[in-house]
Protein backbone atom coordinates (compact mmCIF):
# COMPACT_ATOMS: atom_id res chain seq x y z
CA UNK A 1 0.00 0.00 0.00
CA UNK A 2 2.89 2.35 0.42
CA UNK A 3 3.17 5.62 2.28
CA UNK A 4 -0.37 6.72 1.43
CA UNK A 5 -2.03 3.57 2.82
CA UNK A 6 -4.25 3.73 5.88
CA UNK A 7 -5.98 1.41 8.32
CA UNK A 8 -8.33 2.21 11.19
CA UNK A 9 -10.50 0.41 13.72
CA UNK A 10 -13.48 2.31 15.10
CA UNK A 11 -16.54 1.37 17.16
CA UNK A 12 -19.55 0.22 15.16
CA UNK A 13 -22.29 2.81 15.60
CA UNK A 14 -25.32 1.05 14.10
CA UNK A 15 -24.26 1.49 10.47
CA UNK A 16 -21.01 1.62 8.57
CA UNK A 17 -21.87 5.10 7.30
CA UNK A 18 -22.39 6.45 10.82
CA UNK A 19 -19.19 4.74 11.96
CA UNK A 20 -17.29 6.28 9.04
CA UNK A 21 -18.58 9.78 9.82
CA UNK A 22 -17.62 9.48 13.49
CA UNK A 23 -14.15 8.20 12.60
CA UNK A 24 -13.66 11.01 10.11
CA UNK A 25 -14.61 13.52 12.80
CA UNK A 26 -11.99 12.04 15.13
CA UNK A 27 -9.29 11.98 12.44
CA UNK A 28 -10.10 15.55 11.39
CA UNK A 29 -9.78 16.70 15.01
CA UNK A 30 -6.39 14.94 15.32
CA UNK A 31 -5.01 16.21 12.01
CA UNK A 32 -6.57 19.66 11.75
CA UNK A 33 -7.82 20.39 15.27
CA UNK A 34 -5.59 23.42 15.66
CA UNK A 35 -7.73 25.25 13.10
CA UNK A 36 -4.71 26.70 11.31
CA UNK A 37 -5.52 25.18 7.91
CA UNK A 38 -9.20 24.18 8.12
CA UNK A 39 -11.81 24.65 10.82
CA UNK A 40 -14.35 22.09 9.50
CA UNK A 41 -14.34 18.98 7.34
CA UNK A 42 -16.53 20.86 4.87
CA UNK A 43 -13.87 23.55 4.59
CA UNK A 44 -11.26 20.85 3.91
CA UNK A 45 -13.46 19.28 1.22
CA UNK A 46 -14.06 22.72 -0.33
CA UNK A 47 -10.32 22.99 -1.03
CA UNK A 48 -10.73 21.06 -4.29
CA UNK A 49 -7.19 21.69 -5.49
CA UNK A 50 -5.67 20.17 -2.34
CA UNK A 51 -8.13 17.27 -2.19
CA UNK A 52 -7.77 16.38 -5.89
CA UNK A 53 -4.01 16.82 -6.14
CA UNK A 54 -2.69 15.58 -2.82
CA UNK A 55 -5.43 14.44 -0.47
CA UNK A 56 -5.03 13.81 3.22
CA UNK A 57 -3.57 10.29 2.96
CA UNK A 58 -6.23 9.22 5.45
CA UNK A 59 -9.83 8.08 5.85
CA UNK A 60 -10.76 11.74 5.26
CA UNK A 61 -10.30 11.11 1.53
CA UNK A 62 -13.30 8.76 1.54
CA UNK A 63 -16.69 10.32 0.81
CA UNK A 64 -19.16 7.44 0.85
CA UNK A 65 -19.89 3.81 1.63
CA UNK A 66 -20.75 1.45 -1.23
CA UNK A 67 -22.59 -1.75 -0.32
CA UNK A 68 -21.38 -3.76 -3.33
CA UNK A 69 -18.52 -6.23 -2.86
CA UNK A 70 -17.62 -5.82 -6.54
CA UNK A 71 -14.02 -4.64 -6.82
CA UNK A 72 -13.64 -0.95 -7.64
CA UNK A 73 -12.67 -0.14 -11.23
CA UNK A 74 -10.32 2.62 -12.26
CA UNK A 75 -12.51 3.22 -15.31
CA UNK A 76 -15.51 4.02 -13.08
CA UNK A 77 -15.55 7.56 -11.66
CA UNK A 78 -18.24 6.51 -9.16
CA UNK A 79 -15.87 4.00 -7.54
CA UNK A 80 -13.40 6.67 -6.42
CA UNK A 81 -13.55 8.08 -2.85
CA UNK A 82 -15.49 5.04 -1.61
CA UNK A 83 -15.18 2.16 0.82
CA UNK A 84 -16.93 -1.14 0.27
CA UNK A 85 -17.24 -4.38 2.23
CA UNK A 86 -14.60 -7.01 1.75
CA UNK A 87 -16.33 -9.94 0.03
CA UNK A 88 -17.39 -12.84 2.29
CA UNK A 89 -15.14 -15.28 0.40
CA UNK A 90 -12.16 -12.98 1.07
CA UNK A 91 -13.09 -12.76 4.77
CA UNK A 92 -12.87 -16.54 4.96
CA UNK A 93 -9.47 -16.55 3.27
CA UNK A 94 -7.97 -13.97 5.63
CA UNK A 95 -9.76 -14.79 8.89
CA UNK A 96 -11.17 -18.36 8.54
CA UNK A 97 -14.52 -16.84 9.55
CA UNK A 98 -17.05 -14.38 8.20
CA UNK A 99 -17.16 -12.70 11.65
CA UNK A 100 -13.59 -11.68 12.49
CA UNK A 101 -12.72 -10.04 15.78
CA UNK A 102 -10.84 -6.80 16.36
CA UNK A 103 -7.77 -8.83 17.35
CA UNK A 104 -7.92 -10.92 14.17
CA UNK A 105 -8.17 -7.76 12.09
CA UNK A 106 -5.28 -6.06 13.89
CA UNK A 107 -3.18 -9.22 13.54
CA UNK A 108 -3.94 -9.41 9.80
CA UNK A 109 -3.01 -5.75 9.32
CA UNK A 110 0.25 -6.21 11.27
CA UNK A 111 1.05 -9.33 9.24
CA UNK A 112 0.33 -7.38 6.04
CA UNK A 113 2.78 -4.63 6.97
CA UNK A 114 5.40 -7.25 7.84
CA UNK A 115 4.83 -8.95 4.47
CA UNK A 116 5.14 -5.62 2.69
CA UNK A 117 8.55 -4.97 4.23
CA UNK A 118 9.75 -8.39 3.08
CA UNK A 119 8.09 -8.18 -0.35
CA UNK A 120 10.18 -9.02 -3.38
CA UNK A 121 9.51 -7.85 -6.98
CA UNK A 122 7.27 -10.32 -8.76
CA UNK A 123 5.88 -11.75 -5.54
CA UNK A 124 2.12 -11.88 -5.15
CA UNK A 125 0.81 -10.03 -2.09
CA UNK A 126 -1.73 -12.39 -0.52
CA UNK A 127 -2.07 -10.38 2.70
CA UNK A 128 -5.18 -8.48 3.77
CA UNK A 129 -3.73 -5.19 2.55
CA UNK A 130 -2.93 -6.93 -0.74
CA UNK A 131 -6.68 -6.94 -1.40
CA UNK A 132 -6.46 -3.23 -2.02
CA UNK A 133 -5.09 -2.21 -5.41
CA UNK A 134 -6.87 1.00 -6.42
CA UNK A 135 -5.95 4.38 -4.91
CA UNK A 136 -8.67 6.69 -3.57
CA UNK A 137 -10.73 3.71 -2.38
CA UNK A 138 -10.84 1.25 0.47
CA UNK A 139 -12.56 -1.69 2.10
CA UNK A 140 -14.27 -2.25 5.40
CA UNK A 141 -14.68 -5.30 7.59
CA UNK A 142 -17.31 -5.62 10.32
CA UNK A 143 -15.59 -6.89 13.45
CA UNK A 144 -17.43 -8.99 16.01
CA UNK A 145 -17.60 -9.96 19.65
CA UNK A 146 -19.96 -12.84 20.52
CA UNK A 147 -21.35 -12.77 16.95
CA UNK A 148 -22.38 -9.10 17.28
CA UNK A 149 -20.70 -6.33 15.25
CA UNK A 150 -18.80 -4.09 17.66
CA UNK A 151 -16.22 -2.36 15.46
CA UNK A 152 -15.41 -1.61 11.84
CA UNK A 153 -11.97 -2.01 10.31
CA UNK A 154 -11.28 0.33 7.37
CA UNK A 155 -8.27 0.03 5.06
CA UNK A 156 -7.26 1.54 1.74
CA UNK A 157 -5.05 4.16 0.18
CA UNK A 158 -5.27 7.66 -1.18
CA UNK A 159 -3.15 10.65 -1.94
CA UNK A 160 -0.08 10.78 -4.12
Amino acid sequence: MGASGWSYVTPYRGSVGTSLEALQGEVFAQEYGDGEEYTTIEELYADAEFMEEEGTHSILDIRRVVESTRLPRESSAEDYLTVRPLAPTRLLIHFDTDRPTVQQYEDAIAQSYASMSAWRPGALDTSLLGEHEMRWTGFYVLLHTDDQPTHVGFFGSSGD
